[in-house]
């Protein structure tokens, strides 16, 4: 966490406010299925259970794009191709580990 507010916030030393800032917009990110009812939206649970069959992708990862600080945000015109290639770039994921 503290790389990514280092490279994509412009942070140079996160203070735990930054990064409580950041957990706080993932953690939203992840629990909206639980929090409101739509046919869209399907549940951590069941996104779990599919994944019980396939143990090589049993454990979910998490990955948040677009990070970028305010000055950034105002300037970048990002694609939808764009924001789906940065949620499988290592360094935007949450953990630090090989997926493959």
């Amino acid at each position: 966490i503290y790389d990514i507010c280092r490279r994509s916030l412009d942070i140079e030393r996160p203070t735990y406010t930054n990064l409580n800032r950041l957990m706080g917009q993932i953690v939203s990110s992840i629990t909206s299925s639980l929090r409101f009812d739509c046919a869209q939206h399907v549940a951590l649970t069941e996104f779990q259970t599919n994944l019980v069959p396939y143990p090589r992708i049993h454990f979910t990862l998490v990955t948040y794009a677009p990070v970028s600080s305010a000055e950034k945000a105002y300037h970048d015109q990002l694609s939808v191709a764009e924001v789906t290639n940065a949620c499988f770039e290592p360094a935007k994921q949450m953990v630090k580990c090989d997926p493959r």
